[in-house]
């Protein structure tokens, strides 16, 4: 009996912390709008993530918003962006691993952050389709 309540509280704890980091990234992405030096649809992105882990309630509200529809149904539904969604993701993405490029000595760690830095242009470019909008 005791293994099941155990259980049951680890549950609830962990879809507390998916629906709150959700509304931290949904809060995050919400400011992104505003404030171009925060990039909208990655914290989007997890948002929608943690809330479908996290609770159903949450996920439907999430995808009833107004924000969703704007910056992530089409991403969602059609696997495509906007050049300036996928723009302002490739330039906040490089300028986060800049760092470690520049602070770390060992260069198998910066050519590892090389390679995951080509992988991504790669994969926006070629897997991800550009829409006008």
């Amino acid at each position: 009996m005791l293994e099941v309540r155990e259980g049951v509280t680890m549950n609830k704890c962990k879809k507390f912390i998916c629906v709150s980091i959700g509304l931290i990234c949904f809060t995050l992405g919400a400011i992104g709008i505003i404030l171009p030096i925060l990039p909208t649809t990655p914290f989007l992105l997890l948002a929608s993530f943690f809330f479908v882990k996290g609770s159903e309630r949450f996920d439907v509200w999430f995808k009833s918003t107004k924000i969703y529809k704007k910056h992530l149904d089409s991403f969602i539904k059609k696997k495509a962006m906007t050049l300036k969604q996928k723009i302002t993701i490739l330039l906040f993405a490089d300028f986060m691993m800049l760092f470690p490029l520049i602070i770390l000595d060992s260069l198998v760690i910066k050519c590892i952050i090389i390679l995951i830095i080509i992988i991504k242009y790669y994969y926006f470019l070629f897997m991800i389709k550009t829409i006008k909008y």
